[in-house]
């Protein structure tokens, strides 16, 4: 487990005056919640712990009344000592409920409607936010009947914390170890704390990164773009409610939470990814440093060195001009990255692609907007507006983007 004491060492009460219900599943990963009980418990929270009869195999409920002082619910028919119905009063008080981990068997019954125990009876009880972090075998979690299970608590308005690739109790590799803790915490604090769910409902397609357009077996063309700024949109999208598809070029970034990746390399990939899913997009970000050239003929060999190379290039595939052209009610966003006449070149892009709304930077000399965490651009609108910002955060930018879109077009449009 990545998470260490020292992140939650220090008490931190912003949490205070909010009550967790924390339904543990029969999973080896069960041993984590010990820590993500703790950890909401040092924000304040007041956390009361369900442990299902399979979770029971793994974990005690000492351990949790030790870490909350709350009585620890092991069964349905458990009698407090005020008799009231715990699986009706306690979920009636509470903020949120999360499950962490949750079993392919949890997720099943609650997709479900099936209330056979006191956890998945209070899921169909609660009205506040319902937090889901699976865990399990990777091939349960690839398998169609769980990937339907999830997707349809995801319509339904849980939040799923997605798992994580690496190895697992079975022995084997892939994904499907739950979340990091404090990941999970994070996500927690951001729902009770008031993060926006303003696109809630809505498809938001997000391109991101370079392309690689290749030259031979090993060599290809490619840019500086490190993907940062799509995948911080991408992110923030999802964790404003929206679904989330993100068609990305080459990266070393972490997949965010909640957001459907599409990988791809060429520049025709993407075209082709983008295409599949723009119909039921109701915003496009295309965020992505797509190849404007692509060799007009790659060798299927090594090119062995010479003294001169000459390389002939064709016109990629105008990914951004292609969707403009049939983007019906989709809101689509460009950006643009020029090193001179900024403003009047991304505005002409505006027009010439047909978008709703582009993002213009810099990139000139001197402008270090690649690989770099930060971002300055400028917001030029098809209904006139220019809006310049100053340099910001990525994720920052991001957030304004969504607000501007959410602002002047989702609600002009609803």
């Amino acid at each position: 487990m990545q998470s260490t004491a020292g992140s939650s060492g220090s008490r931190n009460d912003n949490l205070s005056g909010k009550r967790i219900i924390l339904g543990i599943s029969g999973g080896i990963a069960a041993y984590k919640a010990a820590y993500i009980a703790s950890a909401l418990t040092q924000r304040g929270a007041d956390v009361h712990v369900v442990l299902t009869q399979h979770g029971l195999m793994f974990v005690g409920p000492a351990t949790f009344w030790g870490i909350t002082r709350n009585p620890v619910i092991t069964g349905l028919f458990d009698q407090s000592a005020d008799a009231e119905i715990k699986h009706v009063s306690l979920s009636e008080s509470a903020d949120l409920l999360l499950i962490a981990p949750a079993t392919a068997n949890i997720i099943g019954k609650l997709a479900n409607g099936i209330a056979d125990d006191m956890l998945t009876t209070m899921a169909l009880v609660v009205r506040c936010p319902i937090v889901i972090a699976p865990a399990m075998n990777a091939n349960m979690y690839s398998n169609p009947i769980v990937v339907t299970n999830i997707e349809r608590l995801r319509q339904r308005g849980c939040v799923i914390i997605d798992p994580e690739e690496g190895h697992l109790a079975c022995g084997s590799e892939g994904r499907g170890r739950l979340a990091d803790p404090d990941k999970i915490v994070r996500v927690v604090e951001e729902i009770l704390l008031g993060v926006t769910r303003d696109y809630a409902g809505l498809t938001v397609v997000v391109t991101a990164g370079p392309t690689q357009e290749p030259i031979d077996p090993v060599r290809f063309i490619s840019n500086r773009s490190s993907g940062k700024m799509g995948y911080a949109i991408a992110e923030c999208a999802a964790r404003r409610g929206a679904r989330v598809i993100l068609v990305s070029g080459p990266t070393d970034l972490e997949v965010p939470n909640g957001v459907e990746i599409v990988k791809v390399r060429t520049a025709r990939e993407m075209f082709e990814a983008v295409d599949k899913v723009a119909n039921s997009a109701d915003v496009l970000i295309c965020a992505a440093a797509p190849a404007d050239f692509v060799p007009a003929e790659a060798s299927s060999e090594k090119i062995k060195k010479g003294s001169r190379l000459t390389l002939e290039l064709d016109q990629a595939v105008d990914i951004l001009g292609e969707v403009g052209k049939r983007k019906g009610r989709t809101i689509l966003v460009g950006f643009a990255a020029e090193t001179s006449d900024l403003e009047r070149n991304a505005e002409e892009k505006l027009v010439a692609k047909n978008l709703d709304l582009i993002v213009a930077n810099d990139v000139s000399q001197g402008n270090d907007v690649f690989g770099s965490d930060t971002n300055e651009v400028t917001l030029i609108s098809r209904t006139g507006d220019l809006i310049r910002w100053p340099r910001m955060s990525k994720r920052e930018v991001a957030e304004g983007i969504l607000n501007y879109v959410r602002d002047h077009f989702l609600e002009a449009r609803s």
